[in-house]
């Protein structure tokens, strides 16, 4: 097939050879349960009561047993076959399991009303179990499963501990109305429903077993605390065959091998990032500076106490022990090597963990960081695996934005450095080798950027605050052009830009891009021939083409330059219903982050660019990978962890596996986009340093280390600045500094001045752009043929990697 017969003229063919389509194929589907099953997280499991006997007799409650939540809403969602609930996966394992049919029944019915009168999957109240229903199962058996679902999508966050009943800016006001009506105290915790189903079903059932189908951190404390649960699976946001997944790991088919991606703390308030989350819906005042997730849980005094389950936790029905622990440094390499051996009766897989600890000095450090880890393969009982884990010690520097050691410098202070290696960061054991350092050591000298004007204070390793100096983010929003109004800008499409007529059989004269790609003209040459006009369109998005509804790159037949579609997808190759199309939702990006295992989100990327690819799309705008900063943030579904680095080795996985079939994955939400709540015009007030160590470390990760072909940058304001206009950002640190080569676009539909987001190296406007605009500041001097130049050639190099 010749380059861009699929962008081009959409044939839609098949993608194998032997006439085979790989869209929402088995071979798919088979991925997408399979990695759920690796990322679910076994909480509790006391009594050996799981996995469940063979012949075991089980009732289902909770409406969740039915009212299955795949994944997130707004641009991850996905269009499916079919998504298979945790009662269809138990009747499908029927020679495993007996069902309480009754209790089925009851939630099928009482769904199925629900869903006919428009209700959303995850969104529906808890019924209150008929007295005869509960009868008639104490009678069949004595185990209960209980299950609740939670649901989240773009647009809206949850409500908080402290919430004033306000409404805010810019949200998705239905669905924040239903969840405050669903959840008294906001979906974090249980509803006065669901705590009398869990009271209910616990006094009378003699084992109880809890399934929670959500995407996010949430309330366990009860799980925990209540010594009548016996069992406890995270089951996650699966997928469309989560919940077949869910019961197989429930039934010993397979073992639980998922950590925690996050720390799960009792209350929302115990998260440093939830006190003045919804102070106000123009900023965001990241004033727990680095300290986020388990850095803030294990440094700060008194705030160890306030964690349920600390990151990095997450049982199996056998038991690992490590062993023979060795840390050696030679050149700059630390070197870790333990033995993993299943102690137990049951076939699994463990995780190594390795963190480490430097020396509080004059910067102030958190007590552990995560620094590298590997999942073993399975391990028969009595089996032994031996891991190997290295790391740069440079990795363990901190950065100095202030000057107390070399201002503007990553830097190593002079003392004991140790290595704690385990299964969790509370159950990592101390090493006896340490690393020392005489004297300090600047690993790396930088230039100052994205500095904070309106952060007035940042949290230290003592849990005192250290002032910081306030600026002026004015000059910001200087523009040499009248601001569009609203309706303009305001989910406008993308024009078809009118050609000269000519005719169709007869080639153009102009230079055409197939001529750079095969080597008869350099692509400067190819960019010298584009007019002004041409650069100005080429900057903007294009008009949607066969599948895609969220446009195009490109769309310039006189010069040869075909029209390549994008589409959404964290969870999924997203194409609209009304196409018809269904393609695999794979498991949400919380529970991918949970397999600890770069092998599997590769798959899944291998897996869904073969779709993207199959349905004649070349961009995928996945993976999305913020931190999760708090659980308040209602899309931390589609993101990976409060840990940098665990977010950039999984996001790096699955960049790799996507551009294998050359289409271009698109990580984004670059950068600190950690609140939905009024997304487009929200300041996130962050020190130099928690920027750069924690909000863009996980980035920086995945463009060394995979190099993403292209970025998307996100809707807020960092600092004073647009995320989308930010040249230290994205000239700054992102080409300069990592050296990425690939092109930058903004999210779609921006409040940014699409030619200073193009001057600052944001190259592509989506979903449309203005080129009028463009060059009315090309005329006034705003922005130069040059700078317009180097954005067509990322625009071009993009289109010419993908087939």
């Amino acid at each position: 097939m010749e380059k861009w017969t699929r962008v081009k003229y959409h044939p839609n063919l098949p993608l194998r050879e032997n006439g085979v389509k790989v869209t929402a194929s088995k071979e798919h589907i088979d991925i997408s349960k399979n990695a759920a099953k690796e990322g679910m997280v076994l909480l509790k499991n006391e009594k050996n009561t799981l996995p469940l006997s063979r012949g075991k007799k089980v009732a289902l409650f909770g409406k969740a047993t039915i009212d299955y939540v795949k994944g997130g809403g707004g641009s991850g969602d996905v269009t499916v076959p079919y998504v298979t609930n945790l009662a269809q996966g138990f009747k499908a394992l029927e020679d495993q399991v007996a069902l309480f049919e009754n209790s089925v029944s009851f939630y099928d019915d009482y769904v199925s009303k629900l869903y006919k009168e428009g209700k959303q999957p995850g969104l529906l109240a808890e019924p209150e179990v008929p007295a005869e229903l509960l009868s008639k199962a104490k009678a069949f058996t004595d185990t209960a499963i209980v299950s609740f679902s939670r649901y989240s999508g773009e647009g809206w966050d949850r409500k908080a501990d402290n919430d004033d009943g306000r409404k805010h800016k810019d949200v998705v006001q239905e669905l924040v109305d239903e969840t405050d009506k669903l959840f008294e105290k906001g979906d974090f915790y249980l509803s006065k429903a669901e705590e009398n189903l869990v009271n209910t079903i616990s006094e009378n059932f003699e084992h109880t077993i809890v399934v929670l189908n959500i995407g996010g951190m949430f309330d366990v404390s009860w799980i925990k605390s209540n010594e009548k649960i016996d069992s406890a699976l995270i089951a996650w946001q699966g997928g469309m065959e989560g919940g077949l997944a869910t019961a197989e790991l429930l039934c010993g088919l397979g073992n639980p091998s998922g950590k925690l991606s996050d720390t799960f703390a009792r209350n929302l308030s115990d998260y440093p990032g939830t006190e003045h989350f919804h102070d106000s819906d123009d900023y965001v005042e990241y004033e727990e500076d680095i300290y986020v997730g388990y850095r803030y849980f294990e440094t700060i005094k008194g705030a160890a106490e306030k964690v349920v389950y600390p990151f990095g936790y997450g049982l199996s029905y056998t038991d690992f022990n490590i062993s023979r622990v060795k840390v050696s440094e030679d050149d700059g390499v630390v070197t870790v090597k333990a033995t993993v051996t299943n102690v137990g009766n049951y076939a699994g897989k463990e995780v190594v963990q390795v963190y480490f600890s430097a020396p509080q000095g004059k910067l102030g450090k958190p007590e552990r960081v995560l620094i590298g880890f590997k999942k073993t393969a399975e391990l028969l009982p009595g089996q032994s695996q031996k891991v190997v884990i290295k790391f740069s010690v440079d990795e363990m520097a901190s950065y100095d934005d202030l000057g107390k050691i070399k201002k503007s410098a990553y830097v190593l202070e002079k003392g004991k450095y140790k290595f704690f290696i385990g299964a969790s960061v509370r159950s990592a054991k101390k090493a006896e080798t340490e690393y020392v350092l005489e004297e300090d050591k600047i690993v790396c000298e930088l230039t100052e950027k994205m500095t904070p004007v309106a952060l007035k204070k940042r949290l230290l390793a003592d849990g005192s605050y250290e002032m910081l100096e306030q600026g002026d983010a004015s000059k910001y929003n200087e523009n040499v052009l009248k601001d569009m109004p609203l309706e303009d800008v305001l989910l406008p499409t993308p024009k078809v830009r009118a050609e000269g007529a000519r005719c169709c059989f007869k080639p153009s004269e102009k230079p055409q891009l197939i001529d750079v790609y095969t080597g008869k003209m350099t692509l400067d040459d190819f960019i010298n021939a584009l007019s002004d006009e041409d650069l100005a369109w080429l900057v903007g998005g294009q008009p949607n083409v066969g599948v895609a509804n969220t446009f195009g790159y490109g769309n310039n037949s006189e010069y040869g330059i075909p029209n390549v579609m994008t589409a959404d997808g964290p969870a999924g190759l997203r194409i609209q219903p009304q196409v018809g199309v269904k393609t695999t939702a794979f498991p949400c990006s919380t529970l991918l982050a949970c397999t600890w295992d770069p092998e599997v989100t590769e798959k899944v990327g291998i897996a869904g660019g073969e779709e993207v690819k199959e349905n004649n799309i070349g961009a995928w705008l996945t993976p999305a990978m913020n931190i999760h900063r708090s659980p308040l943030c209602g899309r931390n579904f589609e993101y990976y962890s409060e840990d940098p680095y665990l977010t950039g080795k999984m996001a790096a996985g699955m960049v790799r596996g996507i551009q294998s079939n050359r289409v271009a994955a698109t990580i984004k939400h670059f950068a600190l986009n950690n609140k939905e709540t009024n997304r487009k015009d929200s300041d996130s007030r962050a020190s130099e340093r928690a920027i750069r160590e924690i909000y863009l470390k996980g980035f920086e990760i995945v463009v060394k280390e995979a190099q993403p072909w292209s970025i998307m940058t996100s809707y807020n304001i960092i600092n004073g600045r647009r995320a989308s206009e930010n040249e230290d950002m994205i000239n700054g640190i992102l080409r300069g500094e990592w050296g990425f080569d690939g092109m930058v676009t903004t999210d779609w539909w921006t409040n940014g001045e699409n030619y200073k987001e193009c001057k600052a190296g944001n190259d592509m406007k989506m979903g449309c752009g203005y080129p009028d605009r463009i060059l009315a500041a090309l005329e006034k001097g705003a922005i130069t043929r040059e700078e317009l130049g180097k954005a067509a050639r990322n625009i071009l190099t993009l289109i010419l990697r993908i087939d």
